[in-house]
């Protein structure tokens, strides 16, 4: 979609909404305010009563109920956000809470395996996330995944754009909360659930995913009881498939033999091009429940219980070519005409050994469990309310990574197209006169043997107090506490026994025989060379004690004399932690604000002043080696943050609302980023190198001082147009940067770590728009649209280099633009939904930043995706659906760049187009 076409839907879209308010006012008789927030979080407005503009009482159901609630929660709100709304149990869009955040306004995702899952708004990551207002965080880090969270089992989720004092800090880019249900949501005993299968088109396989709800409430001598249990899981057999070039680009290597006439030597090439298939199962059980006890109309407690699981099984394939490693000979050599520096196609042959056609099974797996408990009430008086949370989180992760690797027994000619015409670009290649199924015409190459471990655990207790005032200008304050405790712990064990050069034949592998790997490329025209022998990787994973102790053998034959292919590594059943941290965090809350409300010239204005002081105190021990040598670090920090927040909310007419704020937030450097272990080891593939990696306990915080402005037109009750403007002033963002650094006894050696960059900022627009077309004659009264834009203007300075800051880039993982554009239709028993989203190109990673040569390393080029969506409800307690996903199937295309007008394409990633059939019910 270009600017242009941005500008036509959107003036296509005030066209409508002029239409559609003269249409809404004429319907305006009464007005009522949202319901007051519970525990920190905003509640949903009643989805039948009227607007702020005031409508008929009519009922409200449907996609018009999930459209009213979302944005009675934005009008009426003291802080700038968004939200998607269910509109009703198990109605939530998309199969999960990080598909359905693409909808909203500002918010950007990434996606893999066939999923969305990175989250970051108004183009930042670093995203505080709660659930059902209390912090929630998976394994050693300090972020859940959203994409943990299915659908069916949420009430909505609420983007906090811009916070108060009273919300949880740490996110430079805001909050999200995830909201569930609660047994006083209802008017009394209810049973719903979803069953429903899902296809995907390059792992042609059926899925379920079901969830079931069950709640009632009681009336007894000692009060209102109330009970809930929501379970959930969903299940995801996923094959996503590339063709990559490497991002090592370089020329060829001294004495490699080029036999074309007249090319020369000083064009670049990647080091190795390839296939990578990614294909597995994942699957997620997920309960929650609550109790709730109302002994009094002004007293009320509950207790809350949640549990995630999340289950990975992958069976990973790869097919290498080298191009440089091996010093193999290249023939017909075609360059660029157009960047003589480049190379068009090209033919490898020959190498030493059998360096040349590498290839490799794997079997990641991976275990995460995670619970939260909690507890907590309230209780109001005339004047005052008191609410207080006590909640205790634990959850663990457990990942391990076996990986089978082979070679070609000698290496075979390749023919090599680095960026094709046609299928989207990218590189092509086949292997003419070697057969990749015989297993006959392989080499072992090594063994691959890994496991990680992630812990952590918490208290949080939060008290809040709210006092209604009655004095000019002054209509409530609050105070509020919150103290935490984080114990975060992570260890990771790696050993790889080399044996390439020992030429032992794939068959003598104690492991069964396999067969061909499954191909994806969803039918492209691209890439005839697809399929190849490898083991299989369940055989892998039975087998791996066999694998460790054939390793062992032959490490004892080789006796390489390096430190890290010594036989002794390998006489654990697992292998040893060489990698280890653990951090013990507290932090002290303490927040107040006061709620103004006066007129000004007739006009109404509100809004809060406020501050958060925050004390956070860390302990971190880690450990690392300096080839094989153990190495213990221990460190600590302290540091106090200021948070103030100011805002202002000023009610033009009744339909139309002006906000303004300022306000500073924080976001703390990860665990494992503050570990401050060295490790340096020896490269698996070239055994003479090092590399050197850390955390860095000097970290300072992410800082954000954040301006918005937004403009809010409320015509109906579902429809609405607003538009904003923002700005954060950013200073210390983290990422991990490669430099050289003198290591004692080793020279200069490649390390990455990660470090505060220099100042930085991001400024934009966002618009939206929605409604419906209630005026339209029939059945076409039922269409309404949803449109959204946000453009970002994002820079940030690279690290400090001899004293002086980097030079401002892009700020990584943002596109400067992101659409979408929703139509929907309701009417009777059919409703549907057309969804779809665009975001332009963004920067992965940035190389040479220590130089003023720094240029984007790798970038994304625009994605756009398009899903769809439909319902049918023949009597009113069953509805069938059927949904299907990234109909557009327009891959995932990155590309390398190795100067400032250079670049191969990176990789081209296939996703899966996805179609699902299923029913919901409701007793």
């Amino acid at each position: 979609m270009t600017i242009r076409d941005s500008a036509s839907v959107l003036a296509v879209a005030c066209a409508l909404s002029w239409t559609s308010a003269a249409w809404s006012q004429d319907q305006a008789t009464s007005t009522r305010e949202a319901p007051p927030s519970t525990d920190g979080q905003i509640a949903v407005a009643d989805a039948s009563a009227p607007s702020a503009v005031g409508e008929e009482d009519i009922v409200v159901t449907g996609l018009r109920r999930s459209v009213q609630g979302a944005q009675a929660l934005k009008r009426d709100s003291d802080q700038i956000l968004d939200a998607v709304v269910a509109e009703d149990i198990g109605k939530l869009p998309d199969n999960n809470a990080a598909e359905a955040l693409a909808r909203i306004t500002g918010v950007q995702v990434s996606r893999s395996q066939d999923e969305a899952n990175g989250v970051s708004v108004r183009g930042l990551p670093d995203v505080t996330t709660t659930f059902n207002g209390r912090e929630l965080y998976t394994a050693e880090g300090r972020q859940v995944a959203f994409q943990d969270f299915p659908a069916a089992s949420l009430a909505g989720l609420e983007v906090y754009k811009a916070t108060t004092a009273d919300l949880v800090e740490g996110g430079i880019a805001g909050l999200v909360n995830v909201r569930s249900r609660r047994p006083f949501d209802f008017d009394g005993f209810e049973i719903a659930g979803s069953v429903r299968g899902i296809y995907g088109d390059q792992a042609r396989r059926v899925d379920p995913q079901g969830s079931l709800l069950v709640t009632d409430r009681f009336d007894t001598p000692i009060g209102e009881f109330g009970a809930l249990i929501n379970v959930s899981y969903t299940q995801t057999n996923y094959l996503t498939s590339a063709r990559w070039d490497s991002g090592d680009v370089d020329t060829p290597v001294d004495g490699q033999v080029i036999t074309t006439p007249g090319v020369g030597r000083d064009f670049k090439i990647p080091e190795s091009v390839g296939i990578f298939y990614n294909n597995g199962k994942r699957w997620r059980p997920s309960v929650n429940g609550s109790l709730q006890w109302r002994p009094a109309a002004n007293v009320e407690l509950y207790l809350e219980g949640l549990y995630q699981g999340y289950r990975g099984r992958e069976q990973n394939s790869e097919l290498a070519i080298r191009l440089r490693n091996g010093n193999p000979t290249f023939s017909n050599v075609v360059l660029d005409e157009d960047d003589p520096g480049k190379v068009k196609s090209l033919t490898r042959s020959g190498g030493e050994g059998s360096i040349g056609t590498d290839l490799f099974r794997g079997v990641p797996h991976s275990t995460t469990n995670t619970y939260q408990f909690a507890g907590g009430g309230s209780i109001k008086g005339e004047h005052a309310r008191f609410s207080t949370d006590l909640a205790y989180t634990d959850t663990r992760n457990y990942f391990t990574d076996y990986g089978f690797d082979f070679a070609a027994r000698d290496p075979a000619t390749a023919d090599i197209s680095f960026d094709i015409d046609r299928d989207y670009g990218g590189v092509e290649f086949a292997l003419p006169g070697f057969d990749l199924t015989d297993p006959n015409n392989y080499v072992i190459r090594g063994i691959f043997d890994r496991r990680r471990e992630g812990r952590g655990s918490g208290w949080q207790w939060r008290n809040d107090l709210e006092l209604d005032f009655d004095l000019d200008g002054i209509d409530k304050i609050q105070f509020g506490t919150r103290f935490t405790t984080r114990k975060s712990s992570f260890a990771d064990g790696t050993r790889y026994a080399n044996i390439r050069a020992q030429r032992v034949p794939l068959t003598a592998a104690p492991i069964g025989m396999g067969g061909l790997v499954k191909e994806g490329f969803r039918g492209s025209n691209a890439q005839p060379t697809r399929q190849w022998y490898a083991p299989s990787g369940q055989d892998v994973f039975d087998n791996i004690e066999a694998l460790r102790a054939f390793a062992q053998e032959r490490l004892r034959i080789s006796n390489l004399g390096n430190a890290d292919q010594r036989p002794e590594l390998w006489d654990p059943a697992l292998p040893p932690y060489t990698t280890q941290f653990t951090a013990d965090e507290k932090s002290y809350a303490f927040y107040g604000q006061l709620h103004y409300a006066f007129e000004l010239g007739g006009i109404p204005l509100d809004g809060v002043v406020g501050a958060r002081v925050v004390n956070t105190t860390i302990q971190t021990v880690g450990l690392g080696s300096v080839d094989g040598d153990v190495r213990l670090t221990d460190d600590r920090k302290n540091y106090v943050d200021v948070l103030p927040n100011v805002s202002l909310r000023a009610r033009l007419t009744d339909q139309l609302q002006f906000r303004a704020s300022a306000t500073e937030t924080r976001t703390r450097p990860t665990f494992g980023q503050s570990n401050p272990a060295f490790v340096l080891q020896r490269d698996s593939v070239n055994l003479g190198d090092y590399n050197g990696s850390s955390g860095n306990i000097d970290l300072e915080p992410i800082q954000s001082k954040n301006y918005d402005a937004s403009l809010e037109w409320y015509f109906s009750r579902t429809g609405s147009l607003t538009g904003a403007v923002f700005r954060r002033d950013l200073k210390g963002f983290i990422s991990n940067y490669t430099v050289f650094q003198q290591v004692p006894g080793f020279g200069n050696i490649q390390v990455t770590r990660p470090e505060n960059a220099g100042e930085g900022r991001i400024q934009g627009v966002e618009l939206a728009f929605t409604t419906f077309f209630d005026f339209l004659p029939g059945v076409l009264s039922g269409f309404g649209t949803q449109l959204n834009g946000t453009y970002l203007d994002g820079k940030q300075a690279l690290p400090t280099v001899l004293g002086e800051q980097g030079r401002l880039v892009r700020v990584p993982n943002t596109s400067k633009w992101t659409y979408n554009a929703n139509l929907l239709y309701e009417k009777g028993p059919v409703s549907a939904r057309l969804a779809y989203n665009y975001r332009t190109d963004w920067v992965n990673f940035y190389n040479n930043t220590e130089s003023e040569s720094a240029v984007a390393g790798e970038y994304t080029r625009a994605t756009a995706r398009l899903d769809f969506s439909a319902a049918f409800t023949p009597v009113e307690f069953l509805t069938f659906t059927f949904d299907a996903t990234n109909l557009t199937g327009v891959p995932f295309q990155n590309v390398r760049n190795f100067s400032d007008t250079q670049s191969y394409p990176r990789d081209i990633r296939y996703e899966a187009r996805t179609f699902s059939l299923g029913a919901r019910f409701r007793f």
